[in-house]
């Protein structure tokens, strides 16, 4: 769409040569040829760009300025024939982008009002930014660590593809929010996002809630009812916990992903949608493929984008800012109020292993806030940490997500080293790697998806170790 530009310029000569300088570029154009003028088309039409005359004979173009309001007012350009220091001072202070004195060239306007439009659209690149990630958040995600900046920067590259995206982690990790995170981060975000559980819906009753069902198409059916595939057309449909769906279901599921076509149950016309797929779950998808409770066609049209969202006592001081958001969040629901974390509060909190990850971390926040009303968190406000059979692994900011995939074998350590069993870090780092191109059947892709890098990383690798060896002969 043509950007769209309001001149306001009370003599018409000058305000017709504007608008002529403009034909070129393609921009639509209007003329207002007083200030009421002007505020009258501003109460209607919201231009990208005002060409703003300071001399109009029934205000001056800096009250114009001064009521344009203050968040989300399109770039102004001053026009004066009179410029002075304290005028420009002026106009910058009120808002202007930028300030110029006539008579004015052709070429200088165009280039003034394409500078103006791309400060617009720099403005507008910076607050959509800003909404998705500031502060170590990304859309609904919270946290800075290394794991979860590899899991934005997938987020940030995928969200715009239709490619499927496939997200794996523990419970409570907040598979849904990576979702939706991808959907915000996509320009499917004005259109719905649809989630699925296909865990919480009756196996007879999950074809219905997908594909919706027509009146009479079973007992109890009075009624036609659209399911989620519809419901999503142009969004994103999530399919939480799929491994959980029925095989015969899953076979309908794969014929809908590949042509976009489904049919209500009961009902004989095909219906077609546009669909970003979604899916989660927190079990190895592949290791259902090989126990025959996932179809392996289904897996492989569905596996495109893999995302494996870390556990929780993976991801370092993120347990710190995740539960201060919630501590603020929920304390606001109880209408109490919340002001911070004591350091023995923190200390509990990073030496928990969290089994039940955040959503556990968010049911004890609760609980926490319920039963003390105070504004300073202590550690001995917390309830008793349950303890798991987990074994504890250290929080650490730097450590990396263990991939869900247990073909890879771990680097063997042992809690004593000796000198004369230190190696050369890359020697520990070239065996490691190679033991999970290994594991991954020599497919280097996706030995470096596993290991949370590219593929380039581990060629340049190799080439540097073959180097290496020449150099050693």
């Amino acid at each position: 769409m043509p950007n769209k530009i309001l001149i306001v310029e009370d003599t018409e000569s000058l305000a017709l040569l504007y608008q002529s300088y403009l034909i070129p570029t393609g921009m639509h154009s209007d003329i207002a040829f007083t200030g009421q003028e002007a505020l009258d088309y501003l109460a209607n039409n919201k231009p990208d760009l005002i060409m703003l005359d300071v001399m109009l004979p029934d205000m001056s173009g800096m009250d114009i300025l001064a009521q344009l309001p203050v968040n989300d007012r399109p770039k102004v350009v001053v026009l004066t024939a009179h410029a002075s220091k304290e005028m420009a001072v002026d106009a910058i202070r009120y808002g202007a982008a930028d300030f110029i004195e006539k008579p004015v060239d052709a070429e200088r306007f165009r280039i003034t009002v394409n500078n103006a439009l791309k400060l617009n659209s720099l403005s507008e690149t910076v607050e959509k930014y800003q909404s998705r990630y500031e502060n170590g958040r990304f859309c609904e995600l919270i946290g800075s660590s290394a794991p979860m900046q590899s899991v934005y920067q997938i987020i940030s590259n995928a969200a715009n593809s239709k490619a499927t995206v496939f997200i794996t982690g523990e419970s409570g990790t907040g598979k849904e929010l990576c979702a939706r995170a991808i959907h915000q981060c996509s320009d499917r975000n004005k259109k719905p996002f649809i989630a699925i559980n296909c865990a919480a819906i009756p196996k007879d009753l999950i074809e219905s809630e997908i594909f919706g069902h027509v009146k009479g198409a079973f007992t109890g059916a009075t009624n036609s009812r659209e399911g989620a595939a519809g419901m999503a057309d142009g969004g994103t449909l999530f399919l939480d916990e799929l491994c959980e769906m029925d095989l015969n279901l899953q076979s309908k599921l794969l014929r809908f992903i590949q042509t976009g076509c489904f049919q209500k149950v009961g009902s004989e016309q095909q219906q077609q949608v546009d669909v970003r797929f979604v899916c989660a779950t927190n079990r190895d998808p592949w290791l259902e493929v090989q126990a025959g409770r996932f179809r392996e066609d289904l897996y492989y049209r569905l596996y495109v984008i893999p995302v494996q969202l870390p556990p929780l006592r993976q991801r370092g001081r993120d347990v710190i800012q995740i539960a201060e958001a919630l501590f603020s969040r929920i304390a606001n629901e109880e209408g109490q109020t919340f002001d911070g974390l004591s350091e023995d509060a923190k200390h509990h909190l990073m030496t928990y292993s969290w089994p039940g990850n955040v959503r556990q971390l968010e049911n004890m926040i609760r609980n926490t806030v319920v039963l003390n009303n105070t504004p300073w968190i202590e550690k001995q406000m917390f309830p008793p940490f349950p303890q798991s059979n987990m074994p504890h692994e250290p929080v650490m900011a730097t450590q990396a997500a263990t991939p869900l995939y247990s073909a890879s074998p771990s680097i063997e350590t042992t809690n004593l080293l000796r000198s004369s069993d230190i190696e050369p870090l890359w020697i520990v780092e070239k065996r490691y790697i190679e033991k999970a191109i290994a594991a991954c059947n020599d497919n280097v892709p996706k030995a470096a998806a596993l290991l949370d890098i590219s593929p380039s990383t581990i060629y340049r690798k190799m080439k540097t170790w073959e180097q290496m060896a020449e150099q050693a002969y």
